[in-house]
């Protein structure tokens, strides 16, 4: 697996690379949206499981989902109260053709009128994000296994991932880190579809 430097990461990623990095949660596997494919057949995972979009800016993530004013107004003060930080927000899309970045593949089958988006609270991902835009992630695993967070197991199972070199693999105190919260829109409300360390209120 390489090990590299941020720039070379980040570049590795925008060519469509799988790459690998640490987050405030569990580490991540990343690529751009039109290679989103290639983490369901390195993580050997059912396409009917969504991936997300992660940024380094909530900014960079509006253009992706389309809500009415009111809604909008909503998730923008919830993502200013919990962003940077563990909670995904799955929001409708929309009509993709109005979307600033056509390109975004459907990454939710199940439901692709929706998409989960979060803002990770660690410098490295923050860092890697910014250089890359946007990318496609979910947790750095085989599907169904726990996440894996120690860097020569990550090796072993993932051996052409792209990470950063050994002494930037540094993760979150604790041992109880747990994927983000993730809350999906609905009926002018939110509905936790998976309890991560946020706690949203059905209406805040």
């Amino acid at each position: 697996m390489p090990q590299v430097s941020i720039p070379e990461l980040a570049a590795a990623a925008r060519a469509g690379q799988l790459v690998g990095f640490p987050t405030d949660t569990v580490p991540a596997i990343a690529t751009i949206s039109a290679a989103a494919a290639a983490i369901y057949a390195a993580k050997q995972r059912e396409t009917a499981k969504p991936l997300i979009l992660m940024a380094a800016s909530a900014e960079e993530l509006w253009p992706f989902v389309q809500g009415d004013t009111t809604a909008q107004a909503i998730w923008k003060t919830v993502a200013a109260r919990h962003w940077p930080g563990a909670l995904t927000l799955v929001l409708p899309t929309g009509d993709r053709s109005t979307l600033s970045v056509q390109d975004l593949p459907t990454i939710n089958s199940v439901n692709p009128t929706t998409l989960g988006i979060r803002v990770p609270n660690w410098p490295l991902a923050l860092e890697i994000l910014k250089q890359t835009g946007p990318l496609v992630t979910t947790s750095l695993n085989r599907s169904g296994q726990p996440p894996l967070e120690n860097l020569s197991e990550i090796i072993q199972a993932f051996p052409s991932l792209v990470t950063p070199l050994e002494d930037l693999w540094h993760l979150p105190p604790g041992k109880d880190r747990v994927p983000s919260t993730v809350a999906q829109w609905r009926d002018e409300g939110w509905l936790v579809l998976r309890q991560g360390s946020v706690r949203l209120e059905p209406n805040s």
